[in-house]
């Protein structure tokens, strides 16, 4: 799976006082090194948020199985890149291709990336939309209203398909991919989504999620969906003190998301949908912070991961 969107809320591109100190800081970091290694073997040494950018797009993450099946969690803006890729590998192949999308909600940070999908505008591709929202296809046509995008949904090539999925429903597909979702407690609903492989390896998506020190019934209660997870992409959008100010507003702060992985036995816990207002480096200081909590814990066998764009597991 790759992840092509982790920001929350809206997009959030990097400013140009924030890529000066970049520039700045790993310059200074050079200097002090004497200049006495290559560039690269310096860029590895690197710390984490000079490194790498977290990336400003919204939520998006792409699933591909053993048979090549593409499965789409979420259409933030991150989409369009996933698109660009698709349609680049459909011109190369000219083969029909299926795209089957997993929509948690429908909050704008989560849609706004369909309409610069590319290959929503091609014949050759069907689009299949699962989610437990009966009216999701006018929700969409809704956002490509002439007041708002130049071209209707309507008007766009590809076929496309809306099938409505529930919690308790298994849904299986030809390479043996199961997939079943969970509702989340946020502000009009939203939902989790797990996928489990042939091989019994099993990843869940948790965005848009509020868990509180409050909800230890409902933590429980989620167990059994939860329970043992190899991979867990879960909310952690906010420091446990902001959380505390932004009380029901549907998100999780990162000492909860910790708690939450332990208590459920995930083997891999990812942090995502980052609070666009934070730097780089204010979101590696929430990792290590987690990284912290989770020691503090007596927590061995969590392994916790930051989400950015481009990153990849292998289940």
């Amino acid at each position: 799976m790759q992840l092509y969107g982790v920001r929350g809320s809206i997009a959030s591109p990097l400013r140009n006082q924030d890529y000066r100190k970049k520039i700045i800081d790993i310059l200074d970091l050079y200097r002090q090194t004497g200049a006495g290694v290559s560039a690269d073997e310096f860029w590895q040494d690197l710390p984490y948020h000079l490194k790498f950018v977290t990336g400003s797009d919204t939520t998006c993450v792409s699933v591909t199985d053993d048979e090549g099946e593409v499965y789409v969690l979420d259409m933030g803006t991150g989409l369009r890149n996933l698109g660009d890729e698709l349609v680049s590998e459909y011109l190369s192949a000219k083969l029909k291709k299926t795209v089957s999308f997993f929509i948690t909600h429908t909050h704008w940070d989560h849609i706004q990336g369909l309409p610069f999908f590319k290959p929503i505008y091609f014949p050759d591709f069907l689009l299949n939309f699962y989610s437990p929202y009966s009216d999701l296809e006018s929700r969409l046509e809704r956002q490509q209203e002439p007041e708002y995008f130049p071209v209707p949904l309507s008007g766009t090539g590809s076929a496309k398909e809306f099938k409505l999925f529930f919690p308790g429903d298994v849904l299986e597909f030809p390479s043996g991919m199961k997939v079943e979702c969970y509702p989340l407690k946020h502000p009009g609903g939203s939902f989790a989504y797990k996928f489990t492989n042939r091989a019994g390896k099993i990843f869940i998506f948790a965005t848009d999620a509020e868990f509180t020190g409050a909800d230890m019934d409902l933590i429980q209660e989620s167990h059994p969906f939860f329970a043992d997870a190899d991979l867990l992409i879960l909310d952690t959008q906010y420091t446990l003190d902001e959380s505390f100010s932004k009380f029901d507003w549907g998100h999780t702060a990162y000492t909860m998301s910790v708690n939450c992985a332990s208590s459920w036995r995930v083997k891999n816990l990812v942090l995502t949908h980052h609070e666009p207002s934070y730097s780089d480096e204010k979101i590696y200081e929430i990792y290590n912070d987690a990284k912290l909590h989770k020691e503090q814990l007596g927590e061995k066998k969590l392994k916790i991961h930051l989400a950015r764009e481009g990153l990849r597991f292998h289940l």
